[in-house]
């Protein structure tokens, strides 16, 4: 294609001019490029978006760089659309090779997704405008996106964008730089996103991670929907983090207050409780004091006679009354005893007995006395 100077006396079809828009009419625009007669601008040949008038497009006085399209005896026909094109075109094959992003105006809203300027007709797809479904795509117009080119074929005019590629490049690198900021022991907010039968899903800003559902709560969580609800805002502390396979392990648990906190200011040795029996196992029965508060009844502590397992007194549900032995809130045990009840009740029975055997001998005593006088007398 051959660039000519305003000097022409001889125009070729493809030539490239310059010329300076001297008419605008209702359907093309006229253009002094220094030959006998002007050029005329068709509107289809302004712009490759829809053009409703010239005037839209160019100004009395603007200097324009045209192709030759058509010649005639009196007439040239010339396309602003064309140099438009080709440079747009080189620019656009630079840009994919470079993956680069880039911003654009959305001109019309069509069947299907998006136009927009780029040089030349652009099209985003509806599914690569957003990464979420989007019903009315009205508002987008006059709208700027950044876009990274995802086809591009100069033969067929064909050029796609996608919006939605950079938004979910930027959310992988927010991710990841999220990922890395986090690490193990740190204690963070997050919103819950997410219940499953396992656990709880926590956004914590670009990032999911999983509080177990072993992790939600001190005491045993039947389902995380007992605990926390979807959209709450909670705290939690990082156990680890997986950067390689993007995994991150959370706790509710370790930020709340346990059941056992404080607990020796509420239970001391000597105390007589009442729990229920939660768990039996070989070597005794764990005994629930207080809520989310286990006790162990040993099995040599459970009855005042030997016994083969636990089963034999107790069973899971049963509530008891227990003797505290020991309390170690750090470690959070406590020892408790059935047998010293039951002792202690059977050494008050024996004390009441012996004193209504007291009581009994020395009225009956009494009775001899006061016989014998009368037998005296």
């Amino acid at each position: 294609m051959s660039e000519l100077n305003n000097d022409l006396s001889i125009l070729n079809i493809g030539d490239t001019v310059t010329g300076t828009v001297v008419k605008i009419e209702e359907k093309q625009v006229l253009v002094d490029i220094g030959y006998k007669t002007e050029g005329i601008v068709p509107i289809s040949e302004l712009s490759h978006l829809h053009v409703d008038t010239p005037g839209d497009v160019v100004s009395d006085g603007e200097e324009l760089t045209l192709m030759v399209k058509k010649l005639d005896d009196d007439e040239v026909i010339l396309s602003k659309k064309a140099v438009d094109a080709d440079q747009a075109w080189q620019e656009l094959e630079q840009k994919q090779a470079n993956d680069e992003i880039f911003e654009t105006e959305v001109k019309e809203i069509v069947k299907g997704g998006l136009v927009t300027d780029v040089g030349v007709r652009g099209f985003i797809p509806a599914s690569l405008v957003e990464t979420y479904y989007v019903e009315d795509f009205s508002e987008y117009k006059g709208k700027k996106l950044d876009v990274k080119i995802v086809d591009l074929d100069r033969s067929t005019n064909r050029v796609i964008l996608s919006h939605r590629a950079v938004v979910e490049e930027q959310a992988e690198k927010e991710k990841m730089e999220r990922l890395q900021s986090l690490e193990a022991g740190q204690v963070v907010e997050g919103k819950v996103s997410r219940l499953t039968d396992f656990g709880a899903f926590i956004d914590l800003g670009g990032v999911d991670g999983l509080v177990h559902i072993s992790q939600l709560a001190h005491e045993h969580v039947e389902k995380p929907s007992d605990i926390v609800a979807e959209g709450e805002t909670i705290e939690v502390e990082v156990l680890s983090v997986d950067l390689e396979n993007e995994r991150i392990s959370l706790s509710r648990k370790n930020v709340v207050p346990g059941p056992w906190e404080n607990v020796s200011e509420k239970i001391k040795a000597g105390d007589v409780l009442e729990g229920t029996v939660k768990r039996l196992v070989s070597f005794g029965a764990f005994v629930e004091v207080l809520p989310g508060v286990e006790g162990l009844v040993h099995i040599s502590q459970i009855a005042n006679r030997h016994i083969g397992t636990p089963q034999e007194v107790l069973e899971e549900g049963q509530t008891v009354n227990v003797k505290v032995l020991d309390v170690n809130e750090e470690e959070e045990r406590m020892s408790l005893s059935i047998r010293e009840l039951e002792a202690e009740e059977a050494e008050k029975e024996y004390k009441e007995y012996e004193k209504e055997e007291e009581q009994s001998s020395f009225q009956f005593g009494e009775i001899i006395g006061d016989q014998l006088d009368k037998y005296k007398n």
